[in-house]
């Protein structure tokens, strides 16, 4: 008697899926996903509708009208909102290049091996970017008061006159610069470190071998690879820059003689302040274009000095 093997039975052919089971997929995506997209709608991209809606608006009496480009012509002829731009754009041409500066120092330093405790130092220059803003800045008006700050002790200790760092225009930038500066180049070197570190040892001996010395090294060597981090710092610190809010108010509130003044602080005092909204939904996408433009000309910049 002849045994049929699993070789001699005719194979069936596949059953294709049925419409149900096809539909079943994505309808499992959805249900994961569906959370996420409704809180994404609900608190994103509804207020961010809503706010665009509203910068084109105006209110009197309590009514609601159409203004049209009305609050955008207004902030081309506002003093308050362009001397702003002045100051968050000192921040951004004289702060960001000396963190960045300074930061990039720190990591080649933070990075020998013939540094002890490096563990800790890195978590010593990386503890302030974890303070909370409110705090640090606090922190720093009591440091630079006037009378009895101990900034000024230090400097009358050295016989050198005390410094009005919070009610003058010019130290006032340069205390908000200087807290920045404390609060974000730890934060920014540990960025730039861990690219240092993915720079294998071989390119340094590489060089050596070339004859190349340290700074030459470096230069020649090692940025033009660690370029991609470095512009993610850079970008990142501009996007801070002109979204700066919690230190130049706690410090001064914008002051003195609006020195201290950004887009974001105005933004605070038109819109809650004043309750002129619309206004403030103006500004608020202003600065959203502000920073899409900026980063846009540095990644452009960073991309044609790559190909040369």
């Amino acid at each position: 008697m002849a045994v049929q093997t699993t070789r001699d039975r005719p194979v069936a052919p596949a059953r294709a899926p049925s419409p149900a089971r096809r539909g079943r997929p994505r309808l499992t995506a959805w249900i994961f996903a569906g959370p996420a997209a409704a809180l994404f709608a609900l608190f994103f991209a509804y207020p961010l509708g809503a706010s665009l809606l509203q910068s084109f608006t105006t209110e009197d009496a309590g009514t609601t009208h159409w203004a049209g480009l009305d609050q955008y012509r207004r902030m081309a002829g506002d003093p308050a909102f362009l001397e702003s731009l002045f100051n968050t754009g000192i921040i951004l041409v004289v702060q960001v290049p000396v963190m960045i500066g300074l930061a990039l120092v720190l990591a080649v330093l933070l990075n020998q091996s013939w540094l002890r405790f490096r563990g800790t130092w890195r978590a010593v220059y990386f503890l302030p970017a974890v303070t909370t803003l409110v705090a640090y800045a606090v922190v720093f008006q009591v440091l630079l008061k006037t009378d009895g700050g101990l900034v000024n002790q230090i400097l009358g200790a050295v016989g050198i006159d005390r410094v009005d760092w919070l009610n003058n225009p010019t130290w006032a930038r340069v205390s908000l610069i200087a807290s920045l500066t404390w609060r974000w180049t730890g934060y920014n070197a540990v960025i730039l470190l861990a690219g240092l570190q993915s720079i294998g040892k071989e390119q340094y001996e590489a060089a050596a071998i070339d004859g190349s010395g340290t700074l030459s090294t470096y230069t020649r060597v090692i940025l033009p690879q660690l370029r991609p981090v470095v512009l993610f710092c850079v970008i990142t610190s501009t996007i801070g820059t002109l979204q700066l809010f919690d230190e130049n108010y706690v410090l001064t509130r914008g002051g003195p003689d609006d020195a201290t003044l950004t887009p974001v602080v105005y933004l605070y005092k038109v819109g809650f302040q004043q309750l002129d909204f619309g206004y403030a939904a103006a500004i608020a996408w202003v600065v959203v274009a502000l920073i899409a433009a900026i980063s846009a000309l540095q990644y452009v910049a960073f991309g044609r000095e790559r190909r040369r």
